[in-house]
């Protein structure tokens, strides 16, 4: 489940919240009662990592990136009929 921040506009009161995403928005404050109760939006609480997916990806430093396959290049290996029979 979730985590979300929320936040009093009357008297500045934060609290986080454990809710499943279908449950319905909290709008009365839990320290004043007042029905300014607002969600926040914040930032995910999780890293994606990998290659060649993300903007974090060969950041800095452009040689590090991989250069791209020229369109004319050769397949790398001959298929196994040898090629001659016409099915590729």
């Amino acid at each position: 489940m979730p985590i979300y921040a929320y936040r009093c506009s009357a008297c500045g009161h934060a609290e986080d919240v454990l809710q499943k995403m279908s449950d319905p928005v909290l709008t009365t404050c839990t320290a004043c009662n007042a029905a300014t109760f607002v969600k926040q939006v914040t930032a995910p609480g999780f890293q994606l990592k990998g290659t060649g997916w993300y903007a974090t990806d060969f950041k800095g430093n452009a040689d590090s990136a991989p250069a791209p396959a020229p369109a004319d290049a050769a397949p790398a290996a001959a298929p196994a009929c040898g090629g001659g029979c016409g099915c590729h």
